[in-house]
């Protein structure tokens, strides 16, 4: 039964988290931000699916030019410039690759915001369970002030005892307005995360542990993490910009239509008076000097080799990350071990501390002595467990699958 209890207490508490994972990726106005990226970048695609403006001319004669036919009036014009066949298509794809890349980096922003909520949570637990220690800490020392009394009024204590326990008392207490102080302002941090309001509640766990077994690893290669897909993006989009250029590259046509309207000659009758004239056109541009065109293809090629390069060195990088917090874990897990242990034996002592006082023994040095150094092991365990959780937090942001 009671490994059901933490099983499903353990569950009610990741659901919070995660629900406070999802308010934030749906409020926080940075990855709005990105998200309105990806929008735009979807929306590049639209804008480049289209042909060059079509111009459209007109112009009336001043001086009325003499055809055989009659006179010109006015003359009407329409161009139409057509890329080489495929050229759309290759921007079409080079913007696509774009909105590929805008994405990965929303992605990297999600998990950094996934991140940073789930670290800010575990540190507002730590928070609040240190106070809550302290306070355990302080109701204990309040016990023992009433045991010196007592025993002053035996004689079995002096007075000075009793101050020194009333001063570790207040410096616990001192400890833990500083705590609450850090509370609130850590809670605002963790509430403008959500975007939402400073004050409201942040539903925290009554308590956290560490499991046998690690649980909480997601399995995953780290190569595949948005960080170093990014650098897949962008080399991608090199090559659909460099067959772009190719295509740009190409010759270009022209298409274009001349009307001009003739008048009619009045000094004789002839066939065809004042036919007008309709003249198709057609057009080449021939890109002669193209030294413009291999730069752009030396420019990608350099742009590719530093692609290239900054991916091995973020791969090393976070590689290198995920070992340190594969350790880092390893360590709070070897911590919390050994501080259980000393908190039981902590503990141990100080039923030993109140069996003594019913002999009228009492050392309050000692008592002292096992309160501070409990304390210590109990914020101790607070941390291992909370440096446990957060490079947990940290190996999903590295290895696990964005939400």
């Amino acid at each position: 039964m009671l490994t059901i209890s933490l099983f499903t207490f353990h569950s009610i508490s990741a659901q919070q988290l995660e629900s406070y994972i999802l308010e934030a990726k749906a409020n926080n106005p940075e990855l709005r931000a990105y998200n309105s990226r990806v929008d735009i970048a979807r929306e590049k695609v639209e804008e480049v699916n289209s042909l060059p403006d079509t111009e459209l001319s007109a112009g009336i004669f001043v001086s009325e030019p003499e055809t055989r036919t009659g006179p010109q009036t006015v003359r009407f014009s329409v161009r139409q410039m057509l890329p080489w066949f495929g050229t759309i298509d290759a921007r079409e794809k080079a913007a696509g690759a774009m909105v590929k890349v805008e994405d990965i980096e929303a992605d990297i922003a999600r998990r950094k915001i996934a991140l940073a909520v789930s670290q800010n949570y575990y540190q507002l637990y730590a928070l609040q369970e240190k106070q809550e220690v302290l306070q355990e800490n302080i109701d204990l020392l309040e016990l023992y002030h009433q045991l010196a009394l007592n025993s002053v009024e035996a004689g079995n204590a002096s007075a000075i005892e009793v101050l020194r326990l009333k001063m570790r008392q207040n410096e616990l207490r001192q400890q833990q307005e500083s705590l609450s102080l850090k509370y609130d302002s850590k809670k605002v941090e963790f509430n403008k995360t959500l975007n939402r309001e400073a004050s409201l509640k942040v539903n925290l766990p009554d308590s956290l542990w560490i499991e046998e077994t690690d649980t909480l690893l997601v399995p995953g290669n780290i190569e595949v993490n948005p960080e170093i897909l990014k650098f897949d993006g962008l080399s991608e989009s090199i090559l659909q910009a460099e067959e772009l250029n190719k295509k740009d590259a190409l010759p270009k046509l022209g298409l274009g239509l001349d009307y001009v309207n003739v008048a009619k000659r009045t000094d004789m009758d002839m066939p065809d008076n004042g036919k007008d004239i309709l003249m198709p056109m057609v057009s080449v541009s021939i890109p002669i000097f193209n030294n413009k065109y291999s730069s752009v293809t030396k420019q990608n090629e350099l742009r590719q080799q530093e692609v290239t390069q900054r991916k091995e060195e973020r791969v090393n990088q976070l590689q290198s990350r995920l070992e340190s917090a594969l350790n880092e874990r390893s360590s709070a897990r070897i911590t919390w071990n050994i501080q259980l242990d000393n908190l039981e034996q902590a503990r141990n002592a100080e039923d030993i501390l109140i069996k003594t006082y019913e002999t009228g023994k009492l050392d309050f040095d000692d008592v002292l002595d096992i309160q501070e150094l409990q304390l210590k092991i109990q914020m101790n365990l607070i941390d291992a467990v909370v440096d446990y959780y957060q490079e947990t937090a940290m190996i999903e942001y590295f290895l696990g699958t964005d939400k």
